[in-house]
Formats: structure tokens, sequence, C-alpha cells
């Protein structure tokens, strides 16, 4: 007999979102078992020092003592900062580890909060962070009902980054529906274009691995952590590396 499948519940509307702001970096993961068991990972690959990206894991070796401190299970968040994506204008060789689930985790140094529960009577609290380890900028929070997204929007585009203040070119938002657990992301340029058809890679010649989202029909410029100057230029479905300065290596 064929196993039968049930239909999916589904999630009511009318509850809490929790609106982030999307920065421009590299989605990555730090996987830790419960036997203490360490790895690190980029949106779709595990990943070493040896064959990094955006020197990602090579960081997160170097902080693994802290690390451990999160616990067992996945930890993802955005990997960001300088040349790697938009930069944000942050010092030559600065990067930052900032997690998605600002829910469960409060920086270092805060108080934590309650975390709100289906049943009154459970009390549950923040984790707190390490030191070497932020959360993506809560940009509003509160029923599905009441969210003005184009507000949001608007604050924004006019104000700047939230996750580096100063910085006026930042690139969207995530809206993630909590009882429904599914985000949805909204960026402020290019909404509309599918993702496929400008997401590509390429490799510098040290060996860095470089995730990153082009245009179709356009051309990007940008520094590798290693001082190599490279180019890429993508067109729909078919990137195109600059023989001058970037290699396909560790592929």
């Amino acid at each position: 007999m064929i196993e039968f499948v049930a239909f999916p519940k589904i999630s009511r509307y009318s509850r809490e979102v929790i609106v982030t702001e999307k920065i421009d970096g590299t989605c990555s993961v730090i996987f830790i078992g419960p036997d203490g068991e360490f790895l690190t990972g980029s949106r779709t690959r595990w990943i070493t020092p040896e064959a990094d990206n955006y020197g990602f894991s090579r960081w997160a070796h170097e902080h693994k003592a802290e690390l451990l401190t999160l616990g067992p299970g996945r930890h993802f968040g955005e990997w960001w900062g300088s040349g790697c994506q938009r930069g944000y204008d942050m010092p030559k060789g600065e990067k930052r580890f900032s997690l998605f689930n600002v829910a469960r985790w409060c920086l270092h140094g805060e108080t934590p909060q309650q975390i709100p529960t289906a049943d009154p009577r459970i009390v549950k609290m923040q984790d707190v962070l390490p030191p070497c380890v932020g959360l993506v900028p809560v940009l509003w929070r509160g029923r599905f009902d009441d969210l003005d997204l184009s507000a949001v929007l608007a604050d924004l585009r006019q104000n700047g980054s939230k996750a580096a203040p100063g910085y006026f070119s930042p690139e969207g938002v995530v809206v993630f529906h909590v009882a429904g657990c599914v985000g949805f992301k909204k960026t402020l340029i290019g909404d509309d274009a599918p993702k496929s058809l400008g997401q590509s890679h390429d490799f510098c010649e040290c060996g860095t691995r470089h995730e990153f989202d082009v245009p179709p029909g356009t051309e990007k410029t940008y520094a590798c952590e290693c001082g190599r100057l490279m180019c890429h230029r993508t067109v729909p479905n078919i990137s195109h590396q600059c023989d001058e300065h970037a290699g396909e290596k560790n592929g």
C-alpha cells in the first residue's frame, strides 16, 4: 500500500513576524555536534581553512573555543564586511559573523529577555552569544497584520544600514513569520529580478572561493582579502572569469 502523506498544518496569519536587515555578505554555518564535532560551511557546502569562502572557516577555527559555547546544533548567519560583497565601508580585513536567530540569542553584555511561548507557564530565556558573534539587526517586530513593510523599507533607504551605521546602500530586509517558520526577503534594488540569473562564484589565485550575485550583463570588480584585484562578468546562466586576475582552484 502507498504510504499516506498528511496535508501539513497551516499556520495562522495573525501571528508574530520579525523583520531584520538583510546583510549582503555570504551565508555561513557553524555545526557543533553533541560530541563537540566542529564543522564550518557556506550556504551550499562544507568549507575548511584550506578550501575556504571569504576566510570564514579560518576565522571560525581561530575562535573555536568561543564558538563552541553556542552548543550543539547548526548555527546559521551572515559573514560580511571588508572584501565581501558590499563591504559596508569596513576597514580592510575586518569582517563580522551575525546570526539569523534573533529570538533565541542576545548579544554579549546584554540582558537576556524572555522568549514568548504558546504556554505561558513555560518560561524560556534567551541565550547569550560569545563576544565574537553578533546578530542581524531587528528593524520591526509585531503581528503580521500590523506590518507596514513600505515604511520599514523607506526608513532603511533613508537612514541607511543598521548593521553598519553610516553606510547608505543597504541590501534589504528579511520578514520571518515565527509560527509558520518561514522567511521572505525583499531587496531595495532589483527585487523583481530572479536571483538565479545573476548568481555566481569564482576563485582567487590564492584559492579563496568567492560567492556573490552580479546582475546579468554587468561586471563587478572587487578585492580578495589576499590583496589581489578581481573582476567578474555575468550574463544569464553563464559566468566568465577575468583570466588576468582569477583562476579555477580547489574546485
